[in-house]
């Protein structure tokens, strides 16, 4: 069974988007550096963020997101983000009118049943959660193996917070990893057991 990741762009002050949702400058250094993280040629980063990056990137069976998130993005136009082969949707509501049946999304209600079918899909490769409301319920859980965070050096002061919702504390280990690149440090702790 693959380990499960919590994973996403956050803000020093710990948010992934402003209160309207937008992320600003989160994702600017997947776009400043001069190395290409994948076939686009959209998606270029430093050195350091490739060797972290493009590895993990590798072993990404199913990627977990809230109904949110799926909104937003219009479901990627029915193509898993990053080369992902899976993308459970945690909703309560069914997939979109017109949704192409054969896209490789499935639509599961609740937390622990989308962890389960993204453990089915991935198998030995990781399940990665998006941070948010979906990620601090799966953190809450006690569904998450580890937290990766790829920090950006902006406040935010408000909006959508890293870790959603989550109550009560949840021990992490001293990070393993910490590598700068340009405009990010990156950063993996374990969960604590």
């Amino acid at each position: 069974m693959g380990r499960v990741v919590m994973y996403g762009s956050v803000s020093v002050d710990g948010f992934i988007a402003d209160e309207n949702d937008q992320p600003g400058p989160l994702f600017d250094w997947l776009v400043g550096g001069d190395v290409a993280l994948d076939d686009s040629g959209e998606v270029k980063v430093s050195q350091a963020s490739y060797d972290y990056t493009r590895p993990y990137w590798d072993q990404i069976g199913a990627t977990i997101c809230g109904r949110h998130v799926f909104d937003l993005t219009d479901g990627w136009d029915g193509k898993p983000p990053s080369g992902v082969d899976h993308v459970v949707v945690v909703t309560h509501r069914p997939a979109p009118e017109g949704w192409d049946p054969a896209a490789p999304f499935h639509f599961v209600d609740g937390v622990q049943a989308a962890v389960a079918r993204a453990r089915e899909l991935a198998g030995d490769r990781v399940v990665e959660v998006a941070a948010g409301d979906v990620g601090g319920q799966a953190l809450a859980a006690g569904l998450v193996d580890e937290v990766r965070m790829d920090v950006i050096p902006v406040v935010f002061g408000s909006g959508r917070r890293f870790f959603g919702s989550v109550g009560g504390q949840h021990l992490l280990e001293d990070p393993d990893v910490v590598i700068p690149g340009d405009r990010v440090l990156h950063v993996r702790y374990r969960v604590r057991r």
